[in-house]
């Protein structure tokens, strides 16, 4: 399924200093997800459209932001091409905040350029997130990449092998046998197959707060895996994922310059910052800084909940 040329396209008009790549970073699962990539500077994102599957493109242009649609999605993943690509993303008040504390003031002019995207689907998320629940970053890409390679359908457009995401119903009918060899165990297996079931429901979700509800009702999904998915559906910027191993630390050690810290301190170092506490986290991520090591290095996420 390829085509020699977009189906459409749309020129977005960026703010001065964006970046593309930071920006769209959270999309990709890591430099070789099947479904999202960034190639020769373009990022290419494969999904699923109430019209059928597609792909955009997005690639600067002359201080412009070009956007592509492939596939019979062309039209709607274009509508939303300027929120995918984060520059719907609403910093109002965000100077102010970030005055409150001389690093985080010092990131947010860093950092001007890297906005947070909101591709407006829960479920392609969700696949994601709890396929990363309590393992490894390296063991929940392999197993998440094997799962898209088994239900594999080629996405539309120039770029291959780009692949679309499982469709929700292809999941929830796949009995746990399926999953096993990915090494995903049966609880995260039927996890998926409940949410999966309840594709639908979420993805009619009215915003953030309503997901978050709706996510949570779910068995297996706690708040972790709900901010996980909110952030990249909605932009939440407010999103902070609670239950991590290594976030408590890095913003104890950020904000306080303690070596070590639980979630409840966590949550009162970025009070100050109530409506972006997500996009503090984002910063602290973007910039590199991380906690002193003590012992043995953790996997990444490997004690997060769920």
């Amino acid at each position: 399924m390829t085509e020699t040329g977009p189906a459409a396209t749309r020129v977005l008009h960026p703010p001065v200093g964006y970046r593309l790549t930071a920006s769209v970073r959270a999309l990709t699962f890591s430099p070789y997800d099947p479904c999202a990539r960034v190639a020769a500077g373009t990022f290419w994102w494969a999904t699923r459209t109430p019209d059928g599957p597609a792909t955009l493109a997005l690639r600067p242009a002359g201080g412009e932001l070009l956007a592509e649609g492939y596939g019979p999605g062309a039209e709607h993943v274009l509508a939303r091409a300027d929120a995918i690509a984060g520059l719907r993303d609403d910093l109002t008040g965000f100077t102010e905040l970030a005055a409150a504390h001389p690093l985080v003031a010092r990131l947010a002019r860093e950092h001007r350029g890297l906005r947070m995207p909101a591709t407006g689907e829960v479920f392609p998320r969700l696949l994601r997130a709890v396929f990363e629940q309590k393992v490894t970053g390296k063991e929940a890409y392999r197993a998440y990449a094997a799962m898209v390679r088994h239900f594999r359908e080629p996405a539309p457009g120039p770029l291959q092998p780009l692949l679309l995401p499982p469709e929700a119903a292809t999941v929830a009918a796949a009995p746990y046998w399926v999953f096993h060899p990915f090494g995903v165990e049966q609880r995260r297996a039927d996890t998926l197959r409940r949410a999966a079931a309840l594709a639908d429901r979420l993805e009619r979700s009215t915003d953030a707060t309503d997901a978050t509800r709706r996510l949570t009702a779910i068995p297996g999904i706690g708040p972790w895996t709900a901010a996980e998915v909110v952030r990249i559906a909605y932009g939440d910027p407010d999103a902070v994922s609670v239950g991590d191993y290594h976030i408590p630390n890095t913003v104890a050690w950020a904000l306080a310059g303690e070596p070590r810290g639980d979630d409840a301190r966590m949550m009162a170092l970025l009070e100050p910052f109530r409506g972006h506490r997500g996009r503090v986290c984002l910063l602290l991520e973007a910039a590199g800084i991380r906690a002193p090591k003590y012992g043995p290095r953790a996997p990444i996420r490997s004690f997060a909940r769920f």
